[in-house]
C-alpha cells in the first residue's frame, strides 16, 4: 500500500467532514475495512453525520447498522479482527465504553501479546465526548486516562480536522487496537485546511502548534483551541509561549515534550478530564523526573475539577478548563 507523505493541494473542511472524507478513503482503499455502529446507516449517518453518504456508496455489509448494544459491537468487532478484518466500530458516546469494556480491555488489547505477536487485532474504536454541549454527566466525560492505563490500546485524541483525518487513516491501517476519541467541541466549529487525497499523520508523533521560549503548554484535542489563543493573545505583551499538542497518548511522544521543556524551563499542562489521576499526572510525574534539576518553577496542571459534568448550562461552562484559567497558570510561572 503506498502512503503519500506530503500531499500539497488542500481544501477547507470540517471536523465532521473530515472524518467522513477518512473513512470514505479507507473504504475505498481496502475492502477489508467496515463499520459498524448505533444508526449509522442513511439517512442519518449516525448521531452526528460521520457517515453521510457512506451507507449508500458501500451498502449495508459494510456500513453495518446493528442494535443498542456496545457490547455486541464491540465483540463483532473485535471478532471480525482477528479474522482478519479492520473493523471501525463507532461507540456513540464514550461514557459507553464502561459497557463494553472487558471486551476492549481483556480481549482487543492482549491478544495480540498473550498469542507471541501472532494475533493482531487492527480495530479503530471511534468514539465522541466532552462538555459544552448540554449532553449531562453521563455522555460527557473525558475517560482517556483509563484508556491509556490500559496496556496495548493505542489512544488518539486529534484537535483540528486535518489530524482528524491523517491520524483517522493512520489507526485504521494500524495493526493495533486504536481508541479514537473525537470531541464534540471540535464537530461543527473546527474548520481548516485538510490535505486531498490518502493523508496519514503517524501516531505518536506530537505537533508544536505553535513555538515559543517563555513556557510550554502540553494539551491535546480542544483545548489546543483555547490554548492557541491563550499563546496569541499573550503574545501581544512580549510572552512567547510554545503550545505541544500531543495528538497521540498512547505512544506518546515524549522527546518533543521533554525537547520543549527543556526548552523554555515551565510547563504547563491542561486538559478537559477531572484532575485526580488524570493524564496531566503522568506527564507532569515524567517532566518533573527527567528535567527535576532544569526546571524554573514546578509543572502546573489546568483541569477540570472533581465532579461529573454538570447539566445546567452556567455550571457547565464553569467545569471547562478554559483560557482565564490557562493563562492565569502561565502568568503564574513566569
Amino acid at each position: 500500500m503506498t502512503i503519500a507523505q506530503e500531499t500539497v493541494q488542500t481544501r477547507k473542511l470540517g471536523f465532521v467532514q473530515a472524518i467522513n472524507e477518512a473513512l470514505d478513503i479507507a473504504l475505498a482503499t481496502d475492502d477489508r475495512v467496515f463499520a459498524l455502529g448505533e444508526d449509522i446507516q442513511e439517512p442519518g449517518g449516525g448521531g452526528f453525520g460521520v457517515f453521510k453518504g457512506l451507507g449508500n456508496k458501500y451498502g449495508a455489509q459494510r456500513i453495518r447498522h446493528t442494535p443498542i448494544s456496545e457490547q455486541a459491537i464491540m465483540g463483532a468487532a473485535i471478532g471480525a479482527a482477528i479474522s482478519g478484518m479492520r473493523p471501525v466500530p463507532e461507540i456513540m458516546l464514550m461514557n459507553f465504553t464502561h459497557v463494553c469494556m472487558d471486551q476492549l480491555v481483556n480481549h482487543a488489547a492482549k491478544l495480540r501479546y498473550m498469542s507471541g505477536g501472532r494475533t493482531p487485532v487492527p480495530i479503530t474504536v471511534r468514539t465522541a465526548t466532552g462538555a459544552g454541549g448540554g449532553f449531562g454527566a453521563q455522555h460527557s466525560d473525558m475517560l482517556e486516562a483509563q484508556l491509556v492505563h490500559a496496556a496495548g490500546l493505542k489512544v488518539v485524541v486529534p484537535s483540528n480536522p486535518a489530524d482528524a483525518k491523517g491520524l483517522l487513516l493512520s489507526s485504521i491501517f494500524d495493526d493495533d487496537p486504536v481508541v479514537f476519541v473525537e470531541m464534540f467541541g471540535l464537530y461543527f466549529a473546527s474548520r481548516g485546511e485538510v490535505p486531498v487525497g490518502d493523508y496519514r499523520v503517524p501516531l505518536g508523533k506530537a505537533n508544536i502548534a505553535r513555538a515559543g521560549s517563555d513556557a510550554t503548554i502540553v494539551t491535546y484535542g480542544r483545548q489546543v483551541v483555547d490554548c492557541l489563543a491563550v499563546a496569541d493573545q499573550l503574545a501581544a505583551e512580549g510572552i512567547d509561549i510554545e503550545v505541544v499538542d500531543l495528538r497521540t497518548l498512547q505512544p506518546l511522544d515524549t522527546a518533543t515534550v521533554l525537547g520543549s521543556v527543556a526548552k523554555t524551563k515551565r510547563a504547563v499542562v491542561v486538559h478537559e478530564a477531572v484532575r485526580r489521576n488524570g493524564f496531566g499526572a503522568e506527564l507532569a510525574a515524567t517532566i518533573h523526573a527527567e528535567l527535576f534539576g532544569e526546571l524554573a518553577r514546578p509543572v502546573l496542571r489546568v483541569t477540570a475539577p472533581n465532579t461529573p459534568v454538570p447539566y445546567a448550562k452556567s455550571l457547565e461552562q464553569a467545569y471547562i478548563p478554559g483560557p482565564p484559567q490557562i493563562e492565569a497558570a502561565v502568568r503564574s510561572l513566569l
